[in-house]
């Protein structure tokens, strides 16, 4: 695949969706011949922070094949330490020129969160790190946790576009672009937020 642009990356990666969502997918480049063609070096043309949820597989519901995203997954799409350094890694590294922030309907962590209630351990810091979307959610018209996700998702991206020193001057540049996204599980289908 050559080089794309992060709007080029983007409407592949909206093409494989609508390949997905009508039931049609390709599975593209999921060969034994690439996968010795992508086996001495990666070079993905998207990375995608998502949620954990089993539901919400990237390489799937994109159609992509091997080599083709980077994909990093934490329960409700949470931005931390390892999550960012692998964004950063794949923009400054890889070169990748689009980082996809992808929340999903029905997010059970969004869910938890809302409902409140005891926490603990690592769960307890999950629920820390969304309660500010759900809080900013609440009053709202709308279901609670779907503008919470979509709140969430909105905000992860602008945390990434303006995380210094790495990715805001990749932005700047335009050498990334970083879109906030939302799967709908019963359509299939992701749409672009803002």
């Amino acid at each position: 695949m050559q080089p794309l642009s992060g709007a080029q990356a983007w409407e592949e990666l909206v093409i494989g969706n609508r390949r997905y969502a009508s039931g049609h997918p390709i599975r593209p480049r999921a060969t034994v011949a690439r996968r010795a063609e992508v086996a001495p070096a990666q070079r993905p043309f998207a990375a995608i922070l998502g949620c954990s949820d089993s539901r919400v597989p990237p390489e799937v519901l994109f159609d992509q094949g091997l080599g083709d995203l980077f994909v990093v997954r934490t329960a409700g799409h949470v931005l931390d330490q390892a999550a960012m350094g692998s964004l950063e890694y794949a923009v400054e590294h890889l070169r990748v020129p689009l980082v996809v922030v992808l929340g999903h309907r029905r997010c059970g962590a969004v869910d938890a969160t809302a409902k409140g209630g005891p926490a603990e351990g690592g769960i307890a810091w999950l629920a820390r790190a969304i309660g500010p979307s759900v809080e900013g959610a609440r009053g709202r018209q709308g279901d609670l946790v779907e503008n919470a996700v979509r709140l969430h998702v909105t905000r992860t991206a602008e945390e990434l576009r303006a995380s210094q020193p790495i990715l805001h001057p990749f932005v700047e540049k335009k050498a990334v672009e970083v879109v906030a996204a939302y799967y709908d599980l019963d359509t299939g289908l992701v749409s672009r937020l803002g």
